[in-house]
């Protein structure tokens, strides 16, 4: 039997345009394959549909994931659902004064950070864990074992929030490997970085270099363990200076502290206050310090970038990090003005009184005792910062016998 030698004519259709991802099928539509399997995105004769589709479900397929409906009348949660909603319920919370403009930001970065990484059309209900093990390698890489903890906490706080508001039906499953890091990582991470501690002849080296406000707020920081908040807040209603006592609650935990004061400290507040300049935008006349513009040390403002964001503005640690790079006692990365709380803890506890020491530090007190503990005598609170202050002020450097 013979065999016509004419050519056959070629009917697979062409591409629209070199570099067209997408291969032609039999059946009439648009193709391609992955890990064995055909996908199809659409009828050839509309290959741009075809091309929106498999542009919109491609990255989802590539990873084994679930591509989202591309129809807007499909209904399905995103990340950027999830995160509009979580940052809407925190946002209430600034109104009602649950939650501070600071602790705001730091999930604001977080649901950055989940969108970034992720997408913001990204079905939340096809997250898998080899998904969460993808962002925690690439956070890792970004951040040290401290800030990473944090970051993994509120990622799964946001999720949480979808499965507790029923935005998703089912919880999240991270796996094992969306994990904090462990103490001991954490342990090795401090002690690379070294003791978070002053020395007692540095920080008499930096009250003797420090302005008369600078020099107050150190003063401040190693005699009642006060941070860059505390200091800032710090009102004068507070202060009883002719007796030589602070009553403060900590901003943080709302415990309240009831701390004697030296002599030294008395002295370098009252000159602080003295120069203290007139305050401006809306800042609380009553507090002790006011930077030179007459605005609070320690704010938070609204960002002239993005109004869905604040800015903390800390002039304590940036005037504080100025004087120990001018005394050369920056060598330490982890040091600022925050270390002197860390000097504080540490020197009180010589005292061997911790309850004391705790109370003056703010500490949340969790026991049976602190239940029912009502307060503590002042001699056990003079005793510890009596500690504190003969390590900073020896006997001898004093004269004293």
């Amino acid at each position: 039997m013979s065999h016509s030698t004419q050519s056959r004519p070629n009917k697979k259709p062409k591409k629209p345009f070199d570099g067209f991802p997408l291969t032609a099928h039999r059946n009439g539509q648009w193709c391609k394959k992955s890990r064995g399997k055909q996908y199809y995105f659409g009828l050839i004769d509309d290959w741009q549909s075809a091309l929106d589709r498999y542009n919109h479900e491609w990255p989802h397929i590539i990873e084994g994931r679930t591509p989202p409906p591309l129809s807007s009348g499909e209904e399905y949660v995103t990340l950027k659902d999830v995160c509009n909603a979580f940052l809407t319920s925190k946002r209430d919370k600034i109104d009602t004064g649950e939650l501070s403009p600071r602790s705001f930001d730091d999930y604001y970065q977080t649901c950055e950070c989940l969108i970034g990484h992720f997408d913001k059309d990204r079905r939340v209900d096809d997250l898998r864990p080899e998904d969460f093990a993808r962002l925690r390698k690439a956070m890792a890489k970004q951040c040290g074992p401290v800030r990473l903890r944090n970051i993994i906490t509120r990622v799964k706080m946001v999720l949480k929030y979808a499965y507790d508001e029923r935005l998703i039906e089912n919880a999240i499953h991270y796996g094992q490997s969306f994990s904090p890091p462990s103490a001991k990582t954490l342990r090795k991470s401090r002690n690379e970085t070294g003791q978070n501690i002053f020395e007692s002849d540095e920080v008499r080296k930096a009250l003797d270099n420090a302005n008369t406000t600078i020099k107050a707020m150190i003063l401040l920081g190693v005699n009642c363990g006060f941070g860059n908040t505390d200091v800032a807040n710090l009102p004068q209603s507070a202060v009883d200076l002719d007796a030589g006592w602070i009553e403060y609650p900590r901003p943080k935990t709302e415990i309240n502290r009831r701390v004697p004061l030296w002599p030294e400290t008395v002295t370098a507040l009252q000159a602080a206050i003295a120069v203290r300049p007139s305050p401006k935008g809306g800042t609380d006349p009553d507090l002790c310090f006011r930077s030179p513009q007459g605005y609070a040390f320690v704010r938070v403002q609204v960002s002239k970038k993005d109004a869905a964001r604040y800015n903390k503005i800390d002039l304590v640690g940036r005037h504080f990090g100025i004087l120990l790079k001018k005394l050369q006692l920056n060598g330490r990365r982890r040091l600022g003005f925050y270390t002197l709380r860390h000097c504080f803890e540490t020197i009180a506890g010589e005292s061997r009184d911790q309850v004391a020491v705790n109370s003056i530090m703010g500490h949340v007190d969790h026991s049976m005792a602190g239940a029912y503990r009502e307060r503590i005598s002042d001699q056990r609170l003079i005793a510890v910062t009596d500690t504190v202050h003969d390590w900073l002020f020896p006997a001898e450097e004093r004269g004293v016998e």
